[in-house]
């Protein structure tokens, strides 16, 4: 147990519309999504489809789109590739990364498959560098029927007419210092919880489903990314955050039962990306790179498969 006490709530109590109301006070913006993501986005129209597929109104915060990146010529003929980013606003190298994928490598899928990249979820906790929706919940708890989180909402709505077309997904996510030091505390006070210290993996590392495995696939991705940045060890004890270790860098959750957005989809081969931007041996772009190489990788082995 910790003595750590958050600067919200009482301990011992979870949080209601007043404490949730002070902790949305308490996020300043930090950067500029319009800045930083859609004018990238917009970059990319010569060569992509761009598609709004919703709007979050976080008034007075103002009016966020939600945008979606497609190949061109989209053939229903052709295995579809999903990539997932920003779904934790904080976490920068799930967006650039993505965003990253896109302008590099995916003109080279042309034919292959069809790409529908979302590169930012989460637009407000993007920009306030959070882990939250602006009513204080996790996006990647919520992604299920009649979620109460409009971010998770709209991307399953998204999602739905391609129910049973998706070959592979792959959400990318980074684990960093804040996580302990800021959400892992927060989580625990908003829930009326002891806060209880993990650890933090330094490196690159996989969550697969449990339900749908798929080790080879797993190992693909981070063969590919050790190219590029280092995996992350397992803890003394076997694990990665408290999780059993089941291959080199590979840990795996129930995503569908967590409501994770690895669960979003029926695709056979699923995975979430965690690297670790704040480690001494890696830097922003290395992370960056470490995404899009991970996308790459995932959609070569998919297309592999036949």
């Amino acid at each position: 147990m910790s003595n750590q006490t958050y600067p919200i709530g009482t301990p011992g109590q979870p949080w209601d519309v007043a404490e949730k109301t002070e902790w949305r006070a308490r996020q300043p913006r930090l950067r500029s999504h319009a800045g930083e993501v859609l004018a990238k986005i917009d970059a990319l129209r010569d060569r992509f489809d761009v598609e709004q597929y919703g709007e979050l109104d976080c008034a007075p915060d103002g009016i966020y789109p939600l945008l979606a990146i497609r190949s061109r010529d989209w053939d229903d003929a052709l295995p579809t590739m999903l990539v997932t980013g920003g779904v934790h606003g904080y976490e920068t190298s799930g967006v650039q990364g993505a965003l990253l994928f896109v302008e590099r490598d995916a003109a080279r899928y042309a034919g292959r498959a069809n790409l529908l990249v979302v590169p930012c979820v989460s637009p407000w906790a993007y920009e306030r560098i959070n882990r939250w929706n602006p009513d204080a919940l996790d996006p990647n708890r919520n992604f299920k029927a009649d979620s109460p989180v409009p971010e998770s909402a709209a991307l399953l709505a998204l999602l739905q007419p391609l129910a049973g077309r998706i070959a592979m997904h792959i959400d990318l996510h980074e684990t960093t210092d804040s996580d302990e030091s800021e959400f892992r505390p927060a989580l625990a006070a908003r829930d009326g919880k002891d806060y209880e210290p993990g650890t933090i993996p330094d490196g690159f590392y996989l969550c697969a489903d449990s339900a749908r495995p798929e080790p080879a696939f797993q190992q693909a991705i981070n063969d590919a990314v050790a190219k590029v940045t280092h995996i992350a060890p397992a803890d003394p004890d076997g694990t990665i955050i408290g999780s059993k270790v089941v291959a080199p860098g590979v840990i795996e959750y129930d995503c569908r039962a967590l409501g994770l957005c690895a669960g979003a989809t029926d695709a056979r081969f699923v995975t979430t990306t965690e690297v670790y931007p704040d480690s001494p041996r890696a830097t922003p772009a290395q992370c960056n790179d470490a995404q899009a190489v991970a996308v790459r990788a995932a959609i070569d082995f998919t297309l592999a498969q036949g």
